[in-house]
């Protein structure tokens, strides 16, 4: 199963775009800080990742304010058919309202 949660904030978005069938697709880039535990052994994580939403979750992450953490939920894809790297496609968003 490809599903991703992830608790992070908005740190740059792009201009809301549309594909040819008129879906809009919105972009960002996305800051995640967390502490782990691995292997007994406290971790410090900190990572940013760009990320897409399309049709209605895009209207909500245009309307989600930047720099509020929010959990996250979609799954990753290619960026492009022939690309190695991925990108974060969110289905769905809920503000966890910390600052």
């Amino acid at each position: 199963m490809n599903r991703l949660q992830l608790s992070a904030c908005v740190v740059e978005r792009e201009p809301v775009r549309y594909t040819p069938a008129g879906v809009p697709i919105a972009s960002c880039t996305l800051h995640h800080r967390t502490e782990v535990v691995e292997a007994g052994i406290t971790r410090q994580i900190e990572l940013t990742m760009p990320a897409v939403a399309a049709g209605e979750a895009s209207g909500r992450l245009e309307s989600c304010p930047m720099g509020v953490e929010t959990r996250f939920t979609g799954f990753l894809a290619k960026k492009s058919r022939n690309a190695r790297t991925l990108v974060f496609h969110i289905t769905e968003l809920q503000d966890i309202g910390k600052d």
